[in-house]
């Protein structure tokens, strides 16, 4: 967990020099001026429409733990475990949301190989709802459906490594022929890889997919509601496409969270595509990207907190008794 904080807030400190290069480039006047005209309570409906988002991606986790016969978690405690994965979000492809199995680990005596599979189908299901928000908002905009098709390809590959075993198969029977510490993780792979396939099957994706539709899309619409908010004339497609290119980008590039990857993206195409002022486009993303990504972090640390009030030693040398919940293997 030390180590994790310590990520944590290089993370935050990247943060600093990005957002502060930002500032400086587009000058601190020409932002104060745009927020100058802007209507706040466009901010209150983006942080809303992210939480919404949460909840939506919850029904999710919910839904993935049934799949995978996991039973007995109260389910106060399963959103608040839910959450605490958000404290993690600002990790490259945010695969640091595994800490979230470790949390469930920890206070239902889950095995975290069971669950770690989650953020893989997380994370396909969102891609997916991504590309196809790209698509609608490419619509009748020339040069968006090169994105689209690229992610076509790269969720297709995935789709292909996941339900194809032979690589996989063919892969630990080389690693379990190695000695010393990396053959006694094999176990460990074959069991996430069971629980993968499990998630990640044609009909297991339909209904995720369609919730990371709802929710992203929500997201994006939270962008078209803060450039509302400074009077800019865009369109709820163009917002569509310009915050869903800047997800996948910031999803595929490993860099902590796409830490200013996305930025530069939402900023560049508010500026270049849709003629939005400096000042504005860059005061539009610093808000869009705390309501989104930061906003997160922070309703993971409550969560966190309040677990650690539930379970006082979570999280600590000394592991608690805990209920072990019913997960099924069939």
């Amino acid at each position: 967990m030390n180590q994790s904080i310590r990520r944590l807030l290089f993370v935050l400190l990247l943060a600093v020099v990005v957002y502060g290069a930002f500032v400086a480039f587009t000058g601190y006047q020409s932002i104060q001026v745009a927020l100058g005209s802007f209507h706040w309570s466009a901010f209150v409906f983006a942080l809303l429409l992210s939480s919404f988002n949460y909840l939506l991606r919850f029904v999710k986790w919910e839904y993935y733990l049934a799949r995978l016969g996991v039973k007995g978690v109260p389910k106060l405690e399963s959103f608040l475990v839910f959450l605490s994965g958000f404290v993690l979000t600002v990790t490259p492809g945010k695969i640091g949301e595994v800490f979230k199995s470790a949390v469930l680990e920890e206070t239902h005596r889950v095995p975290m190989e069971r669950t770690a599979s989650i953020v893989v189908a997380e994370r396909l299901t969102d891609v997916i709802a991504v590309i196809i928000l790209i698509f609608v908002g490419s619509l009748g905009f020339q040069g968006g459906l090169i994105w689209a098709v690229a992610g076509c390809v790269a969720v297709g590959v995935g789709l292909v490594l996941i339900l194809w075993p032979v690589p996989f198969r063919l892969l630990m029977t080389a690693l379990a022929r190695r000695q010393g510490k990396v053959a006694t993780f094999v176990p460990k792979l074959v069991a996430a890889y069971s629980s993968l396939r499990v998630l990640a099957s044609p009909t297991a994706l339909l209904f995720p997919t369609l919730l990371s539709l709802i929710g992203w899309g929500g997201e994006g619409a939270a962008l078209y509601l803060i450039l509302g908010g400074y009077h800019e004339a865009i369109t709820p497609a163009l917002a569509l496409f310009f915050y869903s290119t800047a997800t996948l980008a910031g999803a595929l590039v490993p860099v902590p969270g796409g830490l200013g990857i996305a930025e530069t993206l939402i900023q560049s195409q508010l500026v270049e595509l849709a003629g939005v002022s400096v000042g504005t486009a860059t005061a539009s993303m610093l808000m869009i990207r705390f309501a989104t990504l930061w906003w997160a972090v922070i309703v993971g640390f409550v969560a966190l907190g309040l677990l650690k009030l539930r379970f006082p030693q979570l999280l600590t040398t000394q592991k608690q008794s805990s209920p072990k919940v019913q997960a099924d293997k069939d």
